[in-house]
């Protein structure tokens, strides 16, 4: 896809790799929607971008409001008139063992890490369909490929991601709507501070993933998002 003069709604934009594809968007000439449950940070990135001759409007949406991602939609639609780019990118992780994770967690990430991604792509897809095509990207994980003690709630819920975004891209192929899948594995950004669950095992965790893994800056990240979006990738992975 060009992405000069489209529409694009970026979730989770207010830190980490949401604001680095809503700069990387900005910079390849899209008009930004920026959501996130931050409203002032959303507010001072949509003004930044604004001042630099950028289209951007602040929308403040907690992806686990059915009703907040609703008017998310229609607000986009009202000041731009169409939506062509959705990034799904708001997530959380929840730190437990399966024997032991509170299912008060596990609930809390399913809402955020899989209906709201769900219910925005319902959101957007009439609006994609009335305009002969879009892309819509899911930010999933390379954690969902793997087998990481602690992190069983979190994987599943981006492995179910995973497999809804496989479908959509089947379903939707003939309304000219592509359906992508980004994995990044670790990336330098406040995720895993703000996760949820056992505490012992997220500092653990931490110490793990800054010695043993590589890890990219969300900028890396944001660069292979708006790549996949201009070539229409099915899948976008970090080492490839």
């Amino acid at each position: 896809m060009e992405i000069t003069n489209k529409v694009a709604i970026v979730t989770g934009a207010s830190a980490g790799i949401g604001t680095a594809t809503v700069t990387e968007l900005a910079g390849a000439g899209a008009k930004l929607v920026l959501a996130a449950r931050s409203a002032e940070t959303l507010k001072r990135l949509a003004a930044s971008l604004t001042a630099k001759g950028h289209e951007a409007i602040a929308v403040p949406t907690d992806m686990r409001d059915p009703s907040q991602i609703t008017t998310m939609v229609r607000e986009a639609k009202s000041r731009f008139g169409r939506v062509d780019i959705l990034v799904n990118n708001a997530g959380q992780a929840a730190a437990g063992l399966v024997a032991e994770v509170a299912l008060t967690d596990v609930r809390q990430i399913i809402e955020l890490n899989v209906f709201g991604p769900l219910l925005a792509m319902q959101a957007v897809i009439p609006l994609m369909k009335e305009e002969g095509g879009g892309v819509i990207v899911n930010v999933s994980s390379m954690v969902s490929k793997m087998h990481i003690p602690g992190l069983g709630a979190y994987a599943a819920t981006k492995a179910a991601l995973n497999l809804l975004s496989e479908t959509a891209r089947y379903e939707l192929e003939a309304s000219g709507i592509k359906v992508i899948t980004m994995f990044p594995r670790t990336t330098a950004t406040d995720f895993g501070k703000n996760s949820i669950g056992n505490q012992a095992l997220r500092q653990r965790q931490r110490g793990n993933a800054s010695t043993s893994v590589p890890v990219d800056p969300p900028e890396a990240v944001a660069r292979r998002i708006v790549e996949a979006i201009r070539q229409e990738l099915p899948e976008q992975y970090m080492d490839r």
